[in-house]
């Protein structure tokens, strides 16, 4: 017997969708999908929020100075010219960073290793390609889903039963993270 479900496709096919709908778990914290589906999502996602949870507090504060490019009162950047070129003007500031310690390092590539690259899309249709945002699914694992689950040992989601689908019959479940 094997370890996992074959779920009909190739390996390729079964880990590309596994990894799509375990980004799409974590980034909207709920997805509807069959029942067998839901059952190896889970094994993935448990995973990662376990590993989350175990590295959340492994970091270090640092400060550190940046150059910024000082902007107007409508937010685009300040230019002055020098030497007949238009130059950016940049200001100093000194900021506060989150340094991975390494075994946190270490867990948010194994994350990477699962998770896909999302970027937000705003709803609103002025702007739509302008104001766009990547949105770092490891760090929202670290900061916003761990510190719910630091009591909680395993069970980090929820499989609710929706009933069958209306095409094949197949039992459509609802994931959740509880």
């Amino acid at each position: 017997m094997a370890g996992y479900r074959k779920l009909g496709r190739t390996a390729s096919q079964r880990k590309a969708m596994i990894r799509s709908q375990v980004t799409a778990l974590i980034h909207h914290g709920k997805i509807r999908t069959t029942e067998m589906r839901a059952k190896e999502i889970r094994k993935v996602a448990e995973g990662l929020i376990a590993m989350a949870v175990r590295e959340k507090d492994n970091y270090e504060t640092v400060k550190v100075t940046a150059k910024v490019p000082r902007k107007d009162k409508d937010g685009k950047r300040v230019k002055e010219v020098v030497d007949g070129k238009k130059v950016t003007v940049f200001d100093e500031v000194e900021k506060e960073i989150k340094k991975d310690k390494p075994s946190r390092l270490y867990a948010r590539r194994q994350m990477l290793r699962v998770l896909y690259d999302v970027t937000d899309v705003p709803t609103k249709a002025a702007g739509r390609k302008r104001n766009t945002k990547k949105v770092d699914l490891p760090a929202k694992l670290f900061d916003e889903i761990a510190p719910k689950y630091t009591s909680r040992n395993g069970g980090y989601t929820r499989i609710v039963k929706i009933g069958p689908r209306k095409g094949d019959a197949a039992m459509e479940v609802l994931i959740e993270l509880v």
